[in-house]
């Protein structure tokens, strides 16, 4: 198999694809977990998860709030019908589906153990793969449109899985777990965590899991992270982005209590074979890196110029 790394990038008149792996080489980008999908992170694995209520109800709350805008101020204009079909195409239907997953079990996570260098791929009816770390296949897609506003741009980063069973049927000899996170460099930090903390270490990887186990509560718990912003950033910035834009914007405490509904805490791989599986392993027994997987980190870190990790 060959290496294909970011510089395998396929370019078309409103299309992108940057094919970061195999095999699994630096990307060039900082780790980054944008969507916070990191759901547990020690030495001897990480879980990725692919369910964020957060994250649809930042995209939906300042659409819901415009709308709500739209319609009051548009409330005696004779095309008003168009705006309320709009409001029921762009934000209704998609909280009737926020709130239909709250009813659902959260989607078992990825389980990416650094110590064997293989993933744990839950799927259907009980069922999991082991696949080989080095086998992960990683895209970030970017599709552009051009309509009378302007240029918009989105983007996923799309992780592929090979069933390690030569023998499976055709329909489940592969699986594709994506990431709305947005194309290019946005999709390779994501990737860059799982790729950090499977070459570099846990250390190479900053997380928020702390979110998923607070004892305090909501309010008490949004004070601490405006004060925690305070410290970093200064008063000025903290109050406007956490405060004014956190608050009122992307209601940082609807979040909150979905996450705590949802994912506090976040679910656990409940097959005795991969928590055992999972436990660490005398330094002398991890699996190492394929001599081809070194010789193209050395390749693809020489050209960024940085030190070998």
């Amino acid at each position: 198999m060959g290496v294909l790394n970011v510089s395998a990038r396929k370019v078309n008149l409103f299309s992108q694809e940057d094919h970061l792996s195999p095999l699994p080489v630096p990307t060039g980008q900082k780790p980054s977990d944008l969507l916070s999908v990191i759901w547990c992170k020690n030495k001897v694995y990480i879980d990725v998860g692919s369910y964020s209520v957060g994250a649809g109800v930042m995209v939906l709350w300042p659409l819901t709030l415009i709308f709500l805008v739209m319609n009051y101020y548009n409330f005696a204009e004779d095309d008003y019908y168009i705006i309320v079909l709009a409001t029921l195409a762009i934000v209704v239907i998609p909280w009737l589906l926020i709130l239909s997953s709250l009813f659902k079990l959260v989607p078992l996570p990825l389980r990416f153990n650094r110590q064997r260098r293989e993933v744990c791929v839950p799927r259907e009816n009980g069922k999991y793969w082991i696949v080989p770390w080095e086998t992960v296949t990683a895209i970030a897609s970017q599709h552009s449109s051009i309509s009378q506003v302007g240029k918009t741009s989105a983007g996923m980063l799309f992780v592929g899985f090979t069933n390690p069973d030569i023998q499976a049927k055709a329909d489940n000899q592969h699986c594709y777990w994506g990431f709305n996170c947005g194309g290019g460099e946005s999709s390779m930090q994501l990737w860059e965590c799982m790729r950090s903390y499977m070459e570099i270490g846990p250390h190479a990887v900053t997380d928020n899991t702390a979110r998923f186990y607070r004892p305090k509560g909501i309010l008490a718990s949004y004070a601490e992270d405006v004060v925690e912003a305070a410290q970093r950033k200064g008063w000025f910035m903290a109050l406007l982005w956490e405060g004014f834009f956190g608050l009122f914007i992307f209601n940082t405490l609807l979040i909150d209590v979905l996450e705590r509904m949802k994912l506090s805490p976040p679910p656990d791989l409940p097959y005795p074979e991969i928590i055992e599986w999972s436990k660490p392993l005398p330094p002398d027994q991890w699996t190492k890196r394929s001599p081809e997987l070194e010789v193209a980190i050395a390749q693809r870190e020489a050209e960024l110029g940085i030190r070998s990790s």
